[in-house]
């Protein structure tokens, strides 16, 4: 499995990947999930992938000579000449789609599900950033300022942390900071996620970017990172007052009538109903 997210600021994208890939409890690989396209002062975007290994690879594979057909004048469309990312996450569908139609029987006769999803976004001259998550069928959604980030693969242990931080004005290195709590929260949980991690921050308008890294097991930031976050979770926790059964003083108290709540019935003897 893996654990990718991006999200979608005023000030620009942030884009983070894992690279663990599961064959079972004794194959464990390393595969990375983040393709950078730049087009410097043209055109700047990532791709995250999250599924079935193959699939995503042969996504990856054919994307760049992927053609659609323009609506309007019929010129072919591929993700270097699109005007918009819209029309680039397009020529994306028309790839996950073309390996369905080559791979997909070929995978159901082994009980495979056709299992691929992606995350896409970038900036294209012209227009604002814009970011999609892509799906097995090749359609997608769109990032909205109330949406304003994707997750794909082990989303739910890093999910919280983002719905209580991330607004579109969160600033650019704070997003950072999140995502990568968002990814250690995920790979305390769950052994299907790994390090190294590939990082990638993209300022709005610049169309090129500089803040990419690959974090490895002795980066000292997220090291730090991981380390004062337990702490100062544990710190919380512990400053919580513990439920009081008793009766004692409390300014909270847990026990209190409540309209909706009838008591609950236990169950004393074979004879006792439920209703």
């Amino acid at each position: 499995m893996t654990y990718c997210v991006a999200i979608k600021l005023h000030a620009g994208l942030v884009f983070l990947s894992d690279s663990r890939t599961n064959a079972g409890l004794d194959q464990i690989s390393s595969f990375r999930k983040m393709m950078v396209y730049e087009k410097p002062d043209d055109r700047f975007m990532v791709l995250l992938s999250a599924g079935n290994l193959s699939i995503s690879q042969s996504v990856r594979e054919i994307l760049q000579t992927t053609q659609i057909k323009d609506e309007h004048d019929g010129e072919p469309i591929t993700i270097w000449n699109a005007k918009s990312m819209f029309d680039a996450a397009r020529v994306l569908g028309a790839a996950v789609r073309h390996v369905h139609e080559r791979d997909g029987a070929a995978l159901k006769r082994s009980g495979l599900d056709f299992n691929v999803s992606l995350i896409f976004g970038g900036q294209i001259r012209g227009e604002g950033m814009r970011l999609f998550q892509v799906y097995s069928a090749g359609n997608f959604i769109e990032a909205t300022s109330e949406t304003p980030y994707f997750q794909v693969g082990e989303s739910k242990y890093g999910k919280p942390v983002l719905d209580r931080v991330i607004t579109p004005d969160t600033p650019l290195d704070e997003a950072a900071k999140c995502a990568l709590v968002s990814m250690d929260s995920t790979l305390k949980s769950n052994l299907s996620v790994g390090l190294p991690l590939d990082l990638v921050l993209y300022e709005v308008d610049r169309f090129t970017s500089d803040k990419v890294v690959c974090i490895g097991t002795d980066n000292p930031y997220f090291t730090m990172l991981r380390e004062r976050w337990g702490e100062k979770l544990r710190q919380v926790f512990d400053s919580i007052e513990s439920p009081n059964w008793s009766g004692g003083a409390t300014e909270v108290p847990i026990v209190v009538p409540h309209a909706q709540c009838k008591p609950l019935k236990k169950i004393s003897t074979p004879q006792d109903k439920l209703v």
